[in-house]
């Protein structure tokens, strides 16, 4: 027994190994989130599993081919930054525009420009329209935002800046209005702009019944701590995506609880 102490004697861990594996964890699952259900996951896995095969091929002390694969691995950050271009990316802007407005320090709060969250009142008010739209199966799509002005999003569309008004949301939407090819951007109480181009998303994992509507709610989700209401223009349905998930719904109070808490 002493001698299997001795042989381990040298292995420390201490508060800081821990913190540092799970920090080590918690990126790497962060990683796979962005990239799963995308052809990144296999360009992943492949460099992966090459540098896997680095280590043994070191180990081996097998000279010529380590030599080899670690002037691979060496420019290995540069391939990655030019591969993972758009992957790098969405994560940056999940980072600064997603998780750092949760905190208790928000940069949506602090650069909130004045802007007040919707009220039940004008929460209803949207519910109306999309469960109006919903009936006569009028496609539309919806992002809310409580604070940030997604500038970069308003401004490929028309500036509105109106109050929230059921029929006037209805109208924009409706199928011979120049403006209905597109998403409304609704910031705080006011609706900023229409027909504005989303982001759509890259992921493949998600249902073949899915349209450009569902995608670009997926993708501005993704990319913006958001929630997005979508009307199906072919089945009448109404979802809502958020952190890059969407969710079907048929129970308008359910849907309302959930604007609620986001929005108040």
């Amino acid at each position: 027994m002493n001698k299997y102490l001795i042989m381990f004697s040298f292995l420390r861990f201490g508060i800081l190994d821990f913190i540092d594996i799970f920090l080590v964890a918690l990126l790497m699952y962060q990683v796979y989130k962005m990239i799963r259900g995308t052809v990144a996951i296999n360009i992943f896995i492949g460099i992966f599993g090459v540098y896997l095969f680095w280590l043994l091929v070191k180990a081996l002390n097998m000279q010529l081919l380590s030599s080899i694969l670690g002037q691979f691995i060496g420019v290995g950050v540069i391939a990655l930054i030019i591969v993972f271009q758009q992957e790098i990316r969405r994560f940056l802007i999940v980072v600064t525009s997603k998780y750092l407005t949760k905190s208790w320090f928000s940069f949506d709060k602090l650069f909130q420009l004045n802007t007040t969250p919707a009220n039940e009142i004008e929460i209803d008010a949207i519910l109306s329209s999309i469960q109006n739209m919903s009936k006569t199966k009028t496609g539309a799509l919806i992002v809310i935002s409580k604070y940030i002005d997604l500038l970069n999003y308003t401004q490929t569309g028309e500036r509105i800046n109106a109050n929230i008004n059921a029929q006037l949301i209805e109208s924009i939407f409706f199928k011979n209005n120049p403006l209905h090819d597109g998403a409304i951007i609704i910031v705080g109480n006011k609706i900023k702009a229409a027909k504005c181009i989303l982001p759509s998303t890259v992921r493949q994992d998600i249902p073949a019944h899915y349209g450009l509507r569902h995608r670009a709610a997926l993708g501005i989700s993704e990319e913006t701590n958001t929630i997005t209401l979508v009307v199906s223009e072919e089945r009448g349905t109404i979802s809502y995506a958020v952190e890059g998930q969407a969710y079907p719904t048929a129970d308008t109070q359910t849907l309302k609880a959930i604007l609620l808490k986001y929005l108040q």
